[in-house]
């Protein structure tokens, strides 16, 4: 039996409350996937805030409908879909994916939709390359770790160097 049109409702309701919630979402061809697969996919998102859905075309086009951020997904969607919605950890979902196909070999990265651009298979892949939110709190915390051990050093010279000075001199008049 059909669904009905009370549960294609509550089904749009549920693609728009996750694209609210989204950054990036990203477009696949999961033709060929078995449920377990799927499953695995969700699995490997699920840890960083991301989650995928499998859902109708038309579903998904009533669900941008009149939302400008998400328009440009209407170009990607055709043939068997699944949708993957990313909150804040862009580059390690996208790695988390990509770890995925690399191991399945069975799905097709059709492009992604980010801030209201369409997003090419390359971009998205691009996106993974970019270091995690974690990596950059580090990184900036060593540089402001690096910052502030350049001072203390510089700061303690200045007497240090005063004092070898004024030891030379009174060498000097001996």
């Amino acid at each position: 039996m059909g669904r009905t049109l009370a549960n294609k409702k509550e089904i749009v309701a549920e693609l728009k409350s996750s694209l609210k919630e989204a950054q990036l979402a990203f477009v696949i061809n999961y033709e060929g996937l078995s449920v377990a697969e799927i499953t695995e996919l969700r699995n490997r998102l699920r840890p960083i805030g991301g989650s995928c859905k499998i859902t109708k075309n038309t579903l998904m086009n009533i669900a941008i409908e009149g939302d400008e951020n998400w328009q440009p997904m209407q170009e990607f969607l055709s043939d068997a879909t699944a949708f993957l919605f990313v909150g804040e950890e862009v580059g390690a979902a996208v790695k988390a994916y990509k770890g995925f196909q690399k191991d399945t070999k069975k799905t097709e990265l059709r492009g992604g939709v980010m801030e209201g651009q369409a997003l090419t298979m390359q971009q998205v892949e691009a996106l993974g390359d970019l270091p995690s939110k974690d990596q950059l709190y580090a990184q900036i915390a060593g540089a402001i770790n690096a910052l502030a051990t350049k001072i203390a050093v510089g700061v303690k010279e200045v007497p240090s160097g005063l004092a070898r000075g004024i030891k030379a001199v009174s060498e000097k008049e001996n």
